[in-house]
């Protein structure tokens, strides 16, 4: 389909991204133009636009899902090189940056869970992944260790942590923030309250 797109636009998938939003753009103004025209040329002009749009927009939206850099990696083999620098962060950046979340960005974005020490939540992106691609065997296999591993804390007693507010990001995105709040609050409250109690007490 996108080889369509590319001939619609008078592009291949060599072009650079300025030459694709060139013609694009050009196009545009000629069948804008055109779609003045009396009769089955204006029709034609006015269902081109339309056509236009469309296939601008999905080649672009290819590019940016594919996101290939200087050394031809791709987006999911940059995010996978950060967590294993240890670059969480880092990670869950390149993750957010995504429109397109297929099983493989759920399985990446489940093992920065499993790095968090989110257990729970990294559970539930495994089975997202799992239940758009059923058949893919590293998808099953993590999900079998991680099960693995939560069953081992769960007899020991060494519950995982969960993430209390998952859309949040955790702290690098401020999560903790009223917590550690409220936390300063009643802290600086009791300090209060002693101090009161010792300037009576003279």
């Amino acid at each position: 389909m996108l080889e369509e797109y590319y001939e619609l636009l008078q592009v291949s998938a060599e072009s650079t991204d300025e030459q694709i939003e060139e013609s694009y753009r050009a196009l545009k103004k000629k069948y804008a133009e055109e779609q003045w025209q009396d009769g089955e040329a204006g029709v034609n002009a006015a269902k081109m636009l339309g056509k236009l749009d469309v296939a601008y927009n999905e080649i672009m939206e290819s590019r940016r899902e594919t996101k290939h850099n200087t050394s031809g990696t791709s987006a999911f083999e940059e995010v996978s090189d950060l967590i294993k620098k240890g670059d969480i962060a880092g990670a869950q950046a390149k993750l957010d940056d995504f429109n397109e979340r297929g099983a493989e960005w759920h399985y990446l974005q489940s093992v920065v869970f499993f790095k968090k020490n989110w257990m729970n939540e990294s559970k539930k992106q495994l089975e997202i992944a799992m239940q758009m691609d059923p058949v893919n065997a590293k998808f099953r296999d993590a999900y079998e260790k991680l099960n693995a591993r939560t069953n081992y804390q769960s007899q020991t007693g060494n519950a995982p942590h969960t993430n209390p507010n998952p859309q949040s990001g955790g702290e690098q995105m401020g999560g903790n923030w009223c917590v550690n709040c409220i936390n300063c609050c009643y802290t600086y409250l009791c300090v209060n309250c002693l101090f009161n109690l010792c300037c009576n007490c003279g």
